[in-house]
């Protein structure tokens, strides 16, 4: 079989890795010379601690699975089973810690609620005042501004792999077959389109009532931070945000304590993730509706700086780099991803939102499983 794969990003990537290791043939066309979208602008995190419940915590888990396992034979994407810490700092928030500890599928997640000295004994980091931490350990993280271009160099090896860039595909001329900007014809048994954020344009075209929204986001990136952040780290906004933290005591803390003003208009909570180089990746905030700013606003990066040195009980380093990212989200937030076939021989999968990065193996073994492949 012969499969086109449209778009470099890690869901577009994960299929071709899926194609590949199928026995297929893949050629991989991305518009630009590399994938520069949401792909690269993440955490880098394999989250499965927030997810909800039935589909998308299956997708996240198997997906955890599928990441160690190519963490093996690949190396370089960096992966490391890192866990993940949620320090709370009242009655409030640790009364939504327990909570989630009471859910069917908390072991699966694994769940623990930590004394702020066990916390510190996992991340000897986090000097800073809290009472306890929601431990769970599934989570992990990859390095994404590598780990696409990792994947390539490995799949280039099965001399069953061709990577085309700077070509933009513009229209499906046939079953299973496409052309480029260039003029080039792409045929194949299936073509998959991975477009991510790029929602117009042929996207458009071939599916104009997509049930996919746009979502911004701001981030930002340290200098090395000296010393080991053993763990992600998210904070008790979280909680708000995340799925998986839904209960009467996550009611009560919406009731009785408010976010910060800042955290609350730009829809943000802290995330933190430390990189292979010892810089740590701090976001984030959301925002949905259209048309999005042009620039980045300042406020929201004092505030997660602010939450995260908080909890290092140390300044944070020098700020490296500032960027503002969009992924696509499915407009029913309940579904992991939208995949509908679009064309004979051709299919759409995109809007995964903020779960691109963790469920993207997944995903794809999905999509493998259901063609035929």
């Amino acid at each position: 079989m012969r499969v086109i794969v449209v778009g470099a990003g890690v869901v577009g990537t994960m299929h071709a890795w899926h194609a590949v290791e199928r026995g297929h043939e893949v050629v991989q066309i991305e518009r630009e010379t590399e994938a520069r979208g949401a792909s690269v602008r993440n955490f880098g995190q394999v989250w499965v601690s927030g997810r909800a419940g039935g589909e998308e915590l299956e997708t996240a888990l198997r997906a955890r699975e599928l990441w160690e396992e190519t963490g093996k034979r690949v190396p370089g994407i960096g992966f490391r089973a890192t866990g993940s810490l949620t320090p709370v700092r009242n009655a409030l928030e640790r009364d939504v810690a327990e909570a989630a500890l009471e859910r069917d599928d908390a072991a699966a997640r694994g769940y623990r609620l930590l004394t702020a000295r066990e916390a510190r004994q996992i991340n000897p980091a986090l000097r800073g005042e809290f009472e306890a931490a929601l431990w769970c350990g599934q989570d992990a993280a990859v390095e994404p501004r590598i780990a696409q271009l990792e994947l390539k160099k490995a799949l280039l090896t099965s001399g069953r792999y061709r990577y085309l860039g700077g070509r933009e595909v513009r229209e499906v001329t046939g079953a299973g077959s496409v052309r480029d900007d260039h003029g080039d014809v792409h045929s194949g048994d299936a073509v998959v389109l991975c477009t991510g954020a790029w929602l117009g344009g042929l996207v458009r075209e071939l599916a104009p009532e997509l049930p996919v929204r746009r979502v911004r986001l701001q981030m930002m990136q340290t200098e090395p931070l000296g010393e080991r952040l053993t763990t992600s780290v998210a904070d008790a906004d979280s909680f708000r945000y995340y799925p998986a933290y839904a209960s009467e005591a996550l009611d009560t803390l919406n009731a009785h304590q408010a976010q910060d003003p800042v955290a609350a208009e730009h829809r943000m909570q802290l995330l933190m993730v430390q990189r292979a180089d010892g810089g740590l990746t701090i976001g984030d905030t959301h925002e949905y509706e259209h048309p999005f700013a042009f620039d980045v606003r300042e406020e929201p990066y004092e505030h997660v700086a602010r939450v995260a040195e908080s909890f290092i009980g140390r300044p944070l380093p020098k700020i490296r780099h500032r960027w503002a990212g969009v992924y696509a989200q499915c407009t029913d937030t309940t579904r992991v991803i939208h995949r509908e076939q679009v064309r004979d021989g051709v299919w759409l999968v995109t809007g995964p939102g903020g779960r691109g990065m963790t469920c993207s193996p997944a995903i794809a073994e999905k999509t493998a499983n259901d063609l035929g492949w």
